[in-house]
C-alpha cells in the first residue's frame, strides 16, 4: 500500500512580471515520508515549485492543496543565507527565535541540532570561520532545529566540492530517516538524485511541468558501497535517459 499524499499541485501555472512563463500546467503529488527530488534543465521551474509549495509565492492558476493543513515548513537555499554577525548556535536558532520558543529550549534544540549535523564543538564559531560545507551545515541545522514536518531544499549542495557534498548526502539521509521528514529536494545531480530519493519527478524545459516520474527502491541505510552496485548505476541510468529524452 503506498503512503499518503501530503501535498499535490494540481494544473498549476506562473508567469513572473518580466514576462517569464516558469510553470504550465504543473501536476505533481508528494506523498508522506517521501525523498523526492526534482530535475531538469536550468529555468525549467524547480525553485519556483519549491517557492510554490512553501507558499512564497502564489501560482496565477491551479492549485497547491496539503491533505491535512500545511506541515511544519523549513527551507534550505542553495547558500547557507547565514547572519554573519551571530555565531552557529545564533544562527541555527533563529526559527525558533522568530516562531517565539523560550530560550532555553530554543537553546537546547539549537545545539542538538548542530551536534546532528556533525558540529559539535563549534557553536561559538562565525561563519567567516567555517568551511563552506560547514556553513551549510549549519543551514541544515537551522532547518531542523524547527522539527519540520516537511523539508524543502534548492540546490543545497550544488557549490561544495564532492567529498563535502557527498557527506552531507549521507547526513541528509540518516536525519530523513530519524525525523520521518518528508524532503523535496532540487538538484541538476543525476548521481545526487539517485543516490537520496525514493522518487525523481523529471521536469520539461520552461514552462516547467513534469514530463516523467521514476520511483526507486534504494537501501534505507546508503553508503559509499552503494554507489558501487548495479542497483546505484541502474538508477542513474532511468534519470539519464528520462532527462535526455526531454531535451531530444
Amino acid at each position: 500500500m503506498g503512503k499518503a499524499t501530503l501535498l499535490s499541485l494540481s494544473s498549476v501555472s506562473k508567469t513572473f512580471e518580466n514576462g517569464t512563463k516558469a510553470l504550465a500546467g504543473l501536476n505533481l503529488d508528494v506523498a508522506d515520508g517521501e525523498f523526492l527530488s526534482l530535475v531538469g534543465p536550468s529555468g525549467c521551474g524547480k525553485s519556483t515549485a519549491l517557492r510554490l509549495i512553501a507558499g512564497l509565492i502564489a501560482p496565477d492558476s491551479g492549485k497547491v492543496a496539503f491533505a491535512s493543513g500545511k506541515p511544519e515548513t523549513a527551507f534550505v537555499f542553495q547558500e547557507p543565507t547565514l547572519m554573519p554577525w551571530a555565531n552557529a548556535h545564533t544562527n541555527a536558532r533563529l526559527a525558533l527565535d522568530l516562531e517565539g520558543v523560550a530560550r532555553g529550549e530554543a537553546d537546547a534544540r539549537a545545539d542538538e541540532a548542530l551536534s546532528r549535523v556533525g558540529l559539535k564543538g563549534f557553536e561559538a564559531a562565525y561563519p567567516r570561520e567555517l568551511s563552506g560545507g560547514m556553513k551549510m551545515r549549519v543551514s541544515v541545522a537551522r532547518a531542523i532545529a524547527a522539527k519540520p514536518k516537511l523539508l524543502l531544499m534548492d540546490e543545497p549542495f550544488a557549490a561544495l566540492d564532492e567529498p563535502a557534498r557527498q557527506s552531507l548526502n549521507d547526513d541528509l539521509l540518516t536525519l530523513w530517516r530519524e525525523d520521518g521528514m518528508t524532503i523535496v529536494f532540487v538538484t541538476h545531480s543525476v548521481y545526487e538524485s539517485a543516490y537520496l530519493s525514493s522518487r525523481v519527478a523529471v521536469m520539461g524545459a520552461r514552462p516547467g511541468r513534469v514530463t516523467r516520474e521514476i520511483s526507486l527502491t534504494p537501501p534505507a541505510k546508503r553508503d559509499e558501497a552503494y554507489r558501487l552496485t548495479p542497483e546505484f548505476s541502474e538508477a542513474a541510468r532511468k534519470i539519464s535517459a528520462a532527462l535526455k529524452e526531454m531535451v531530444s
